[in-house]
């Protein structure tokens, strides 16, 4: 009788353990949720999964190049090493906005207890960003466009937004597991913005922490209704370009625009070019996010990671003189040739397709160098 009864405590706890384990799904609406501060609303509860779309290669945001550096005893705080992030956005109906996964390889330079056991080696930190680049069934790394699925076991918020990390734990079991369910499934349509939707004109153009963001704790307006998306804002003018260059560090990667109405706001380059800085009015494309760079209050700071420059420049009308060269449509074929000394019997073909333009064949010739130009129809059917 003992021996049944230590048996059906041990399936008890095991049953009691599995059912611990079971995740739930997550909505990014709902992880994303804010208090009138800006911080997070969020009262879920671990594991959880949660799907969307990658907006963007694990390349383009940080450098995840390993680079274990010690503390040091303070020397090296803050200095984190490999940095790695990606944001997908929500796909399902009814479900709204987008959410950034972060990871760093010292953990031990930004948290207690500044132990360097607690930051990943080199090899370490490798195969943490193989895990987390590369699809666990297939192999296949993971790119933009993908649908995805992660398992979280650890969430911050952090900057005016909730992230998906380790919590600054390098043990397992604060892992958080990407795993593909649709490769190529496409990147969303960018909605359609101006600086009007996310901030207000006023503050100096020089300080970002001034400008008027336009917050909604209920998310329906403003920064917040667009955080974590794949948006396209429209009629933009840079008015610092100091952060135009794809080499840069994160913080030195911002520059500042305006629509030329009072409002500012910042991009963030890439860590790809994006071709020259734009002179005239543009169009950005990218993802919108957040970093209030505050821990404890999230209603400023919006910006859009660039992806791509849409150039407004006006087009410019091309004026040039050319030969018009004309014969009747009939069905008959013919080729044209052109030679430039009449008493040569090699006649050259024109290559210009003829377009049929009032009833005749037609084709434009630019002025050639030479003054003397014959031209012949020579029947090829």
């Amino acid at each position: 009788m003992q021996k049944t009864k230590t048996v059906l405590t041990l399936l008890a706890t095991l049953g009691a353990s599995v059912l611990s384990a079971v995740t739930a799904d997550e909505t990014h609406a709902n992880l994303q949720s804010v208090t009138s501060t800006g911080t997070s609303a969020w009262n879920g509860s671990f594991p959880f999964t949660i799907r969307g779309v990658l907006l963007c290669d694990p390349e383009e945001m940080l450098d995840y190049t390993p680079n274990f550096i010690p503390w040091n005893n303070g020397a090296n705080a803050g200095k984190l090493g490999g940095e790695w992030q990606i944001t997908f956005q929500a796909v399902a109906p009814g479900d709204r906005g987008g959410t950034t996964c972060w990871m760093g390889q010292n953990y031990a330079n930004r948290v207690p207890p500044h132990d360097d056991q607690f930051s990943y080696s080199n090899e370490a930190w490798v195969a943490e960003i193989n895990r987390l680049n590369f699809d666990p069934s297939s192999g296949r790394k993971f790119r933009a466009g993908d649908l995805v699925q992660i398992t979280a076991r650890q969430a911050l918020f952090f900057g005016g937004k909730r992230n998906l990390n380790e919590g600054h734990d390098v043990d397992p079991s604060a892992n958080f597991d990407i795993s593909l369910v649709t490769s190529n499934y496409g990147l969303p349509a960018p909605e359609i913005i101006t600086l009007a939707d996310v901030v207000q004109p006023g503050g100096a153009p020089s300080d970002p922490n001034a400008w008027p963001a336009i917050f909604d704790q209920t998310r329906a307006t403003g920064g917040e209704h667009y955080q974590g998306m794949r948006v396209r804002i429209n009629g933009l003018t840079l008015a610092t370009t100091g952060g135009w260059n794809p080499t840069n560090l994160w913080d030195a990667r911002k520059c500042t625009v305006t629509d030329g109405a009072g409002r500012y706001f910042l991009l963030r380059h890439p860590r790809y070019s994006l071709g020259t800085a734009p002179t005239n009015k543009f169009d950005a494309v990218g993802i919108f996010t957040q970093e209030s760079g505050s821990g404890v209050q999230g209603t400023n700071g919006y910006e859009l990671f660039v992806q791509q420059v849409i150039p407004q420049d006006p087009p410019v009308l091309g004026i040039a003189q050319q030969i018009a060269i004309t014969w009747p449509v009939s069905g008959a074929i013919y080729q044209l040739e052109q030679r430039t000394d009449l008493n040569s019997t090699h006649w050259f073909p024109v290559t210009n397709t003829p377009a049929v333009i009032d009833g005749q064949n037609t084709v434009l010739v630019p002025p050639a160098s030479n003054p003397q130009q014959f031209y012949r129809l020579r029947k090829t059917n």
